[in-house]
């Protein structure tokens, strides 16, 4: 169930920039040190505004992938250990960021976040995961 050229390539770049500044955010939150000023402090808000705006675009990408790609998937029978896992570690991405912006909890919070680092680290090797896969179903004989 390839998906268009330039939908994938929109998607894989939305995927990449949510990341790629996760990833800077995490390194800048270790980092930085509030009783001083420096780099750090200046990037992590920086990449959390970035992370939002790509997260925002991705949503829309991913109710896009519905009917252009998950129903025909689904269909036809491929992918379907790592197909629903990638609508599960989405949906949980999702929701441990709509916990993050919303949750009034100090108890809750930390957990929350941890959740959300810990899929979200988990991410790329679930997508290439689900890629390689879907490709090598491609090329086999009568998938």
């Amino acid at each position: 169930m390839r998906l268009e050229p330039r939908f994938r390539r929109g998607l894989y770049a939305a995927f990449a920039v949510l990341i790629i500044t996760g990833a800077i955010w995490l390194v800048a939150d270790w980092r930085k040190n509030p009783l001083e000023p420096d780099v750090w402090q200046d990037i992590a808000p920086r990449m959390l505004m970035l992370h939002g705006g790509a997260a925002m675009v991705t949503l829309l990408l991913l109710g896009a992938l519905v009917p252009l790609h998950i129903r025909r998937a689904w269909r036809s029978g491929r992918n379907r250990l790592t197909g629903p896992t990638m609508i599960a570690v989405n949906a949980l991405l999702i929701a441990t960021a709509f916990g993050l912006y919303y949750a009034g909890s100090e108890t809750l919070r930390p957990w929350i976040s941890d959740l959300h680092i810990a899929v979200g680290l988990a991410l790329p090797l679930v997508l290439l995961l689900h890629v390689w896969l879907g490709r090598q179903s491609r090329q086999r004989p009568g998938a």
